[in-house]
């Protein structure tokens, strides 16, 4: 199954010290000014950039330009016309690759993106429940309120991945239409909504939410469950299995069992030059201990946290770049090649798809995109 192995691939702790030094006296080969987008002003991925910028600047004498863009279309276009290098995107560039859900338009579509690398934090993609609403268990999400939130696939793709963790569908709960993700959690400030997913580091609506009247409890998804995991992940590949120290109401003393997925994900486009590509990620290889001083969540972006098993393709500059670090294995490499052809078949039944127009595009597109990856052996997730 294509993506059965999402497990966080670590370095032998001796091999990596090795390999660290020498690379160590190589030096950094970078433009004077590079550019990427993220998140708005605010959010942990246009913090955890700007922390890098203000390192790479020190370190090299690079400058950083930080562009925070309101979506993911206006995250990675730019990015994808060579307007700007890098994103500091989120998981919403999955669904760009698979060309689903908000990218399944005709003048959108699939998108050819490659990872850099990303940070893989101590936190979680959790769903947040009011106490009062007596949520235990999946299953008690059954009747009770939760958010929809209008034209963000991501955020309504994470809910209802929750939903079939607990064997429901929105058919089951009461469905709440809400502006966005902050009014999602205003909903369940107001008694207006029961649950919404969020990172457990977030902060903001999810504090005001726990110094309520409410409250606020995490739900737990047991990695012991697999029948349940094995549902979330058929709505929701790129999750994956975590335990989650770091967070509101979280400690080494109270972990939580849950899911996750590396969040900023440096991403590039596939025909980036290479060298730009691996010299970006041992540049914030090497930084890494010094914009985490600064930034403490974006330790995630450590060499020993890299996922190289996720659902997007590696750029050839970035593997180059982990092969040296001899932390690429042959599965990794292995896992590469598939999603690469994987991302092959989807462009190239895109670009055979001749009619992009009509009320019933989507519904060809879908069942043409289906055809293409069952024809080349590969998993037919979201089929409709």
């Amino acid at each position: 199954m294509l993506f059965k192995s999402l497990k966080i691939t670590a370095a032998v702790a001796a091999g990596a010290l090795i390999a660290g030094s020498a690379l160590a006296a190589d030096k950094v080969m970078l433009p004077k000014t590079l550019s990427w987008t993220a998140y708005n002003v605010g959010s942990t991925g246009y913090s955890h950039s700007v922390a890098i910028g203000k390192t790479l600047k020190d370190a090299y004498g690079v400058t950083l330009r930080v562009v925070p863009a309101k979506n993911d279309v206006s995250r990675v276009l730019p990015v994808i016309k060579k307007q700007i290098d890098f994103s500091a995107a989120g998981s919403g560039v999955f669904y760009a690759v698979e060309g689903v859900l908000g990218w399944a338009k005709p003048e959108l579509g699939p998108q050819r993106l490659h990872m850099v690398m990303s940070s893989v934090g101590k936190n979680c993609l959790a769903l947040g429940t009011a106490v009062d609403a007596n949520i235990n268990t999946a299953a008690d999400l059954k009747g009770k309120r939760l958010p929809w939130v209008i034209g963000s696939p991501a955020l309504q793709t994470n809910v209802t991945a929750f939903l079939a963790y607990g064997g429901l569908t929105w058919d089951d709960v009461i469905r709440v239409d809400v502006s966005g993700f902050d009014a999602a959690w205003k909903a369940i400030l107001n008694n207006q909504a029961d649950a919404m997913t969020s990172f457990t580091t977030s902060g903001g609506s999810t504090t005001e939410v726990s110094a309520s009247p409410r409250g606020l409890k995490w739900l737990s998804t047991p990695h012991s469950e697999t029948e349940n995991w094995a549902r979330m992940q058929a709505v929701a590949p790129h999750m994956a299995k975590r335990v989650a120290t770091v967070g509101l109401n979280l400690s080494k003393d109270k972990p939580l069992e849950c899911g996750g997925f590396p969040y900023p994900i440096l991403v590039t486009a596939s025909d980036q030059d290479a060298s730009k590509v691996k010299n970006m990620a041992k540049g914030v290889s090497e930084q890494v201990v010094n914009f985490a001083k600064a930034e403490p969540s974006a330790s995630g972006w450590a060499d020993d946290r890299q996922n190289f098993q996720w659902v997007l393709p590696y750029h050839k500059g970035a593997v180059e770049l982990w092969k040296e670090k001899e932390l690429w294995t042959d599965t990794a490499e292995a896992h590469n090649q598939t999603l690469l052809k994987r991302q092959d078949v989807i462009s190239a039944a895109w670009e055979a798809m001749s009619d992009k127009g009509g009320d019933d595009f989507k519904a060809r597109w879908m069942t043409i995109r289906a055809k293409a990856l069952t024809s080349a052996d590969l998993a037919t997730i979201w089929a409709k």
